[in-house]
């Protein structure tokens, strides 16, 4: 039997755990999209009817969106293996309850408490940014988020096969057993890590806080780390830029010229891979000193594939390119910034990590619903002003950004070149 142990004899995180943290995050996240293709299958069995089955996605969203406020910031007051390991376990149950669901209203319970703990994958990140070597944080946090964006990514794609394999509860039953073999991982092969929160009056350091105060100290890092400010609204554009796009383009290949059908189109996502295995080359770069230069890169390179998108209406290939810049691009400032909070304060480093992912959720859905709406006035085109003025937003942000500590380091760039250089350290 392979060992795998926390840590390699030189300090870093060993590949054996940084492997089982990847399949984890990508295995938690997953089961928050596997119902999306099957909504017309479960309406029918369930005699709900898809309108109403439609309703899974949004039970999901709000319940991961709570979790994330309520229980990721957990991390940094209780033992975090123990903590890992539970929200897995309970996963695995909601699962269970929602396999064997006889109606539609313990479906939708379920499936909103199974988002809700799904938010496990969002501990295991810090958690391993906490235990990598500093010199190797950036790549262990690409690799970790590698695995997430691909469980996103493949989630559709799995759910169809085991489904034409059961039916759609043989989706749920698959998935809660792993995710209950995954709590034992995690339980086996994770080190223990106990939370040190402070008291929550400057966002960190003190002693031990209570779960309320924790809270608090959540929502005062926003007020207390200009960095996490930043990041958060620059993640969050991106963020909805990028889901714009894969909001609406499902309306656009269903439609002419394109014509697709709806398993070509769940195909096509994969396109999205190659956007997400870039993700550790990110991190290599920003754990070489050029995480600036990673995040400045990405913000233009959102902004430089709206054109080929936009020209996309009527070329496959111009399409194709323009998905995967604008994944990569994406990875790269999602990459980046996490790299820049991360090393803000370690004894915090899950309510950071609440508060940026939250901002994200936010921009995520509220780029869909613009999405759904420029779609039904404006076509294609009016997607694409949409998606490159966010983009746009994304770039202006991450400039104001580095002018703003720039100034404050007392050292304004003269020119763009010390612009992206200037440097994360005391910011």
């Amino acid at each position: 039997m392979m060992v795998m142990r926390p840590h390699n004899t030189d300090g870093g995180l060993s590949r054996g755990l940084l492997l089982l943290m990847s399949v984890a995050t990508g295995l938690a996240v997953a089961g928050n999209y596997f119902a999306q293709p099957l909504l017309d299958l479960i309406g029918r069995e369930l005699g709900i009817g898809s309108s109403r089955a439609a309703l899974l996605v949004t039970a999901a969203q709000i319940g991961y969106a709570l979790g994330l406020v309520l229980l990721v910031p957990l991390g940094d007051l209780v033992e975090r293996r123990r903590l890992a390991m539970s929200l897995y376990g309970a996963t695995a149950v909601f699962l269970l309850v929602s396999a064997t669901a006889p109606n539609g209203m313990v479906l939708l319970v379920s499936t909103a408490l199974t988002a809700l703990t799904s938010v496990g994958a969002q501990v295991v990140v810090p958690f391993a940014a906490t235990l990598a070597a500093p010199a190797e944080r950036g790549r262990v946090v690409g690799t970790v988020m590698t695995g997430l964006m691909l469980g996103l990514l493949l989630a559709r794609t799995a759910s169809g096969a085991l489904s034409e394999l059961g039916g759609w509860r043989t989706v749920y039953w698959v998935t809660a057993i792993l995710m209950a073999l995954m709590a034992v991982l995690l339980r086996a092969f994770l080190p223990r890590l106990g939370g040190d929160s402070g008291d929550g009056r400057d966002g960190g350091g003190g002693g031990r806080q209570s779960y309320v105060g924790l809270l608090r100290s959540t929502a005062a890092m926003f007020r207390y780390e200009p960095l996490l400010r930043w990041r958060a609204g620059i993640g969050a554009l991106s963020l909805a830029s990028f889901s714009v796009l894969w909001t609406a383009l499902t309306f656009l290949l269903a439609g002419s010229p394109y014509g697709w059908s709806e398993s070509a189109i769940g195909l096509f996502g994969l396109a999205g891979v190659v956007g997400a295995l870039t993700a550790t080359v990110a991190g290599r770069l920003a754990d070489r000193g050029y995480v600036q230069i990673v995040s400045g890169a990405g913000t233009v390179l959102l902004v430089a594939s709206w054109p080929a998108l936009a020209a996309g209406a009527h070329s496959l290939v111009l399409l194709l390119v323009g998905v995967i810049v604008l994944d990569l691009a994406h990875q790269a400032v999602l990459n980046s910034s996490q790299n820049v909070l991360y090393a803000l304060r370690p004894e915090a480093r899950n309510r950071i990590n609440s508060a940026f992912m939250t901002s994200l959720f936010v921009g995520g859905a509220v780029g869909s619903a613009l999405a759904s709406a420029v779609w039904a006035n404006s076509g294609w085109t009016g997607v694409c002003v949409l998606g490159a003025t966010l983009s746009a937003g994304t770039l202006m942000l991450w400039l104001l950004e580095r002018v703003t500590v720039a100034r404050a380091t007392g050292k304004p760039p003269k020119d763009v070149r010390n612009l992206v250089r200037t440097s994360t350290k005391g910011e």
